[in-house]
């Protein structure tokens, strides 16, 4: 694949970004794709290893070899059909995916891993800018109908395969706009929404049909997320479709309850990157959380804490400072150990490097206030030492550390910890222990006749590319349901 000495002849290239004293002054996207010339030259990086351990470790199983070669060979019409073969939405996975696939390349046993992330990114733009990607519209119909509940990168994905083999689609979305957590949850500046609302519009040409603001369950449960949702019931849905796709994300996060939870400026991550989200798409938001000329503490060390840093810093907020409960992670793995999984480094995003102190093996202890808002955090640090009788690890606060943290604001980004269960609850899905709606990934059916779940719904809080591949598969498994037989790949 490739050159067949590439990888002794280049190095790994990094896209090109706006320098982080510009970017911070809008929230539009600032990592640049690669040109052709370069694309190329980190095609021919791809070694012929043999075994391509970067197939397996897609969880879409993109087939990374066969695209970057046609890259390297400027065959970017045929590189963009291989890609679209095993992923509906490149151009999401291009940007927000953390890139499994080059942890477990063949190349970074010794050296830098081939840019595979950033050769998908080249191809999926390319394809957008000379108008290959268009609808794939059925020759027939077959006269069967589905309705997919959420309409993130799961129910997307599943919605698009399902329409594309014939059925009759409609998606519904409890929030205003389509894209699930894609269009509240990821800052504007990681992935502009112009790229889910071109989806749409193709989606649409292929026949899905979208229903916003509407809420599936009881008005009384509809009220707690927003006013002026429509509701539908399952009942309602179990009879007028012939199949069911239950595809939310995984929205309820986890919590911190300790002395001082109740003081003004103590917020959950998404609520504060939600708000922006929307005031970016143009919508108005008196009462909206700003972190301009505040000291902000960001509680989680993840994607969604980065995010809060980032947006926080373009918000014009006096400091940012992100604690972490687990140490330090080295900044080279050992790869003799980890390759090809994904291995425990310490990663610095885009929004770390526009301005952020980080701390590691820190617990929060307490929110301190005055007059009901929020000044300080009451802090410790932690060690992780081994149980002698279990053999786990577990935290322990180190005597004598106790600190405090000067905070106009706090997010709380610590993960989330299942999907609504409200929608479960609507719909008598079993559970499995960690309040995840029940089905295996053979046929992604629940315990309920005609409902089938997929993505965070059905697997919990996890990254985008899962999601994309349980909606695949799930498509799959519905048409084989309704039709005896599928020709969907999964």
């Amino acid at each position: 694949m490739g050159k067949v000495t590439g990888f002794l002849e280049f190095q790994r290239l990094q896209e090109a970004a706006e320098a982080p004293a510009n970017r911070l002054k809008h929230y539009k996207e600032f990592v640049l794709h690669l040109t052709d010339d370069q694309a190329r030259q980190q095609g021919a990086r791809c070694m012929d290893c043999g075994i391509p351990f970067c197939n397996t470790a897609c969880p879409v199983n993109n087939i990374i070899p066969d695209w970057n070669d046609l890259v390297y060979r400027q065959d970017w019409s045929r590189a963009l059909d291989v890609l679209h073969s095993t992923n509906n939405f490149p151009e999401f996975t291009g940007r927000v995916c953390p890139a499994p696939c080059e942890a477990a390349c063949t190349l970074n046993i010794n050296d830098a891993p081939v840019g595979i992330k950033s050769i998908e990114h080249a191809i999926i733009d390319k394809g957008w800018q000379e108008g290959w990607v268009r609808p794939q519209v059925p020759r027939s119909k077959t006269g069967k109908s589905v309705a997919v509940v959420g309409s993130g990168p799961s129910g997307l994905a599943c919605a698009q395969q399902l329409a594309r083999a014939g059925h009759a689609v409609t998606v519904f979305e409890k929030s205003d706009r389509i894209g699930g957590l894609l269009r509240y949850g990821i800052p504007d500046f990681k992935m502009e929404k112009s790229h889910i609302d071109r989806r749409v519009s193709q989606m649409e040409l292929e026949g899905v049909a979208f229903r916003t603001s509407t809420f599936v369950g009881s008005a009384e449960d509809a009220a707690t997320f927003g006013q002026g949702l429509s509701t539908v019931t399952p009942a309602q849905l179990e009879t007028e479709f012939d199949a069911v796709v239950i595809a939310g994300g995984s929205e309820s996060p986890r919590d911190l309850s300790i002395p001082g939870r109740e003081l003004q400026g103590v917020h959950f991550a998404m609520d504060f990157l939600r708000q922006q989200n929307k005031v970016v798409a143009g919508d108005k938001l008196p009462g909206q959380t700003s972190a301009a000329g505040k000291k902000v503490v960001v509680i989680g060390g993840g994607d969604t804490g980065s995010d809060c840093v980032g947006t926080s810093n373009r918000q014009g907020a006096k400091s940012v400072v992100q604690f972490e409960l687990m140490p330090q992670p080295p900044e080279v793995e050992n790869r003799e150990l980890t390759w090809p999984y994904w291995p425990a480094r310490l990663r610095t995003s885009s929004s770390h490097e526009e301005g952020c102190e980080r701390g590691w093996g820190v617990t929060t202890k307490s929110f301190k206030g005055k007059n009901g808002k929020l000044t300080a955090l009451e802090c410790a640090r932690v060690e992780w030492v081994r149980d002698e009788a279990t053999g786990q690890m577990k935290m322990q606060e180190v005597e004598g550390s106790v600190f405090d943290v000067p905070a106009d604001l706090v997010f709380f980004a610590m993960g989330f910890v299942s999907p609504v269960q409200k929608v479960l609850d609507a719909f008598g899905v079993e559970r499995d222990g960690r309040g995840n709606a029940r089905a295996n990934t053979d046929d992604y059916r629940t315990n309920r006749d005609k409902v089938f779940a997929a993505g965070d719904m059905r697997r919990g809080q996890s990254l985008v590319v899962w999601a994309i591949r349980e909606g695949r598969q799930c498509a799959a498994s519905v048409d084989a349901w309704l039709m005896g037989s599928t020709t969907l790949p999964r």
